[in-house]
């Protein structure tokens, strides 16, 4: 198994009190390597992912390092391994989040014991169906569906407070037997308001606040302001621009135009007759990545909450909804308007809008999580044009 750290032979690991055998190598970065591994004697269990953090060779010991300077490779491991698995272990049971079944010590590495999590294995990833999609983008469809799961683990575990803080191509996989993409790799996440990482997010995909905030510590200087999870909207708006045009948008995002008008740049991606897809309107797609970028901290100022309005029997009781969920949604800040729609589409889903996005990404955090009327509350961004529009979008949550 070439660049393997157990060697050329597959060896067999324990792990969760049974024999694991390595069997392919799945992708590696700069302090940890991924591979697919199958539980020996049991031929009804599914594979599974080992990612092993590797201490490099060498001393640990150093010269000290300037403020804001990147921590040795030997310490990234560690660190980069207990922040992953404190992460998975409190984001545990989330469908759209990959699964942690266990940890364990490889002491046959070749640089000496390593730290390795096991996995569920997934499938192919985003960035291998843009791969295949021969520079045309993806499916309507299957834009919906990633932009839908995505969104849902990012409520998720933004309500529990973490920024995932690498969102990208290859951090989102297509789980085939529950038919959903999932987020991985959260070697780089942290609680909001205590993050302790400066270098986050890729290229490409970091948003303007995480570009100034790595500059600075690149200088030795300290940054004044903390990312939030704001920067993680703003990753995948990329990512899901990139999954319509077909078009890797590094070069796009990090020039000068884009910084000046962004907006303009995404109207022509739209607008252009090379992207092929699907009859589904684009247009919600459009402005709800145009906002994002525009606004920076949220995608915009209307709501979708999942919320108990599909189950009224008559309209005394719908009413008594509306009027209860209004209540409710007011606590942060002023109601614009509310609309709870009686037919698809739309039916069983809440629309809120702001009067500033401020108060809309305050609403947000607050309500998702809750219980109303004995439903979990699921509350994410919506484009108001598309909204104006008349457009109820049924299939977003």
């Amino acid at each position: 198994m070439s660049g393997c750290a157990w060697g050329a032979a597959p060896p067999l690991l324990e792990a969760l009190g049974r024999l694991w055998e390595v069997q392919a190598p799945l992708g590696s970065g700069s302090s940890a390597s991924v591979y697919r591994v199958r539980c020996c004697g049991d031929p009804r269990a599914p594979p599974g992912a080992v990612k092993e953090f590797v201490p490099p060779p060498g001393p640990r010991s150093g010269p000290a390092r300037r403020p804001g300077a990147r921590p040795p490779a030997a310490d990234c491991a560690e660190y980069g391994f207990r922040k992953e698995r404190a992460a998975l272990e409190q984001l545990r049971g989330h469908r759209n989040i990959v699964t942690l079944y266990g940890v364990f010590t490889n002491h046959y590495s070749a640089n000496g014991p390593s730290r390795c999590l096991l996995l569920e294995l997934l499938d192919i990833s985003v960035s291998e169906l843009l791969l295949h999609s021969s520079n045309q983008g993806c499916s309507m469809w299957m834009i919906q569906h990633c932009a839908r799961d995505v969104l849902e683990a990012l409520a998720f575990l933004h309500q529990k407070g973490y920024v995932h803080a690498d969102l990208k191509p290859r951090n989102i996989l297509w789980s085939a037997e529950e038919e959903c993409f999932k987020l991985i790799d959260f070697g780089l996440s942290f609680k909001e308001g205590n993050q302790d990482v400066k270098y986050i997010q890729t290229d490409g995909y970091r948003a303007p606040e995480a570009e100034l905030q790595n500059c600075l510590a690149q200088a030795g200087l300290q940054s004044e302001t903390e990312c939030t999870s704001a920067v993680d909207l703003w990753s995948l708006g990329i990512v899901l621009l990139e999954m319509f045009s077909g078009m890797k948008l590094k070069h796009t995002v990090q020039s000068q135009e884009w910084k000046t008008n962004s907006s303009a740049i995404i109207d022509r991606i739209f607008a252009s007759e090379g992207v092929v897809n699907s009859a589904i309107p684009a247009y919600h797609l459009r402005d709800l990545i145009k906002r994002n970028h525009q606004e920076c901290e949220c995608l915009g100022q209307w709501l979708v909450v999942a919320s108990a309005a599909a189950s009224a029997q008559c309209e005394e009781e719908y009413e008594d909804i509306l009027e209860d969920i209004r209540e409710e949604c007011q606590k942060y800040g002023p109601v614009v308007s509310l609309l709870i729609p009686k037919e698809n589409p739309g039916k069983g889903q809440v629309f809120v809008e702001y009067a500033n996005a401020g108060d809309s990404k305050a609403a947000q955090k607050m309500l998702t999580g809750k219980i109303f009327d004995g439903k979990f509350v699921v509350a994410t961004f919506y484009p108001l044009s598309a909204y104006k529009r008349g457009y109820l979008y049924q299939n977003l949550l």
